[in-house]
């Protein structure tokens, strides 16, 4: 299990290494996704609170990356957390989430990309719930979410 340690020591250090990379120009991501999935993912855009499809949806399944599909979250470990986007206390595996210090609009966050793709998720905030006390804050347009019916 992550801890806001270990999240602070990969923003100094360097992240673990991902399982593989996705790496496109530009236009090529302008193409396959949405206006507003490219402003979030590529631009690191945010989504207004409480707006994103993926807020209320509580279905057993997984979170993918909406750029190269790489799973990034357990619905298990999503809890409600009051701030209008999805959150979650733990990616899925250590090496899903690149995190970077994010010193914009005078305030200091860690932001979370898809390790894969470099796709823009989100942050992360220390003030979850335990065990782990970790709070991704996600916006619905950079995920999908992969249910077992979707499979069937």
């Amino acid at each position: 299990m992550l801890t806001w340690k270990e999240i602070i020591s990969f923003c100094v250090n360097g992240n673990p290494k991902p399982d593989r990379r996705v790496e496109k120009p530009e236009a090529e991501w302008r193409e396959i996704l949405t206006p507003a999935q490219f402003r979030i993912t590529r631009k690191k855009g945010t989504e207004a609170p409480h707006s994103g499809a993926l807020c209320s949806i509580h279905e057993a399944g997984k979170y993918s990356c909406v750029c190269c599909d790489t799973p990034l979250f357990d619905s298990t470990i999503k809890f409600e957390s009051g701030t209008g986007w999805p959150s979650f206390t733990q990616p899925i595996a250590q090496n899903a989430i690149k995190y970077e210090k994010d010193s914009s609009f005078g305030m200091v966050r860690v932001e979370v990309m898809c390790n894969t793709c470099d796709a823009h998720l989100g942050h992360v905030f220390p003030d979850g719930p335990e065990p782990s006390g970790l709070r991704y804050c996600i916006n619905s347009e950079s995920m999908k979410l992969e249910t077992q019916l979707s499979h069937g």
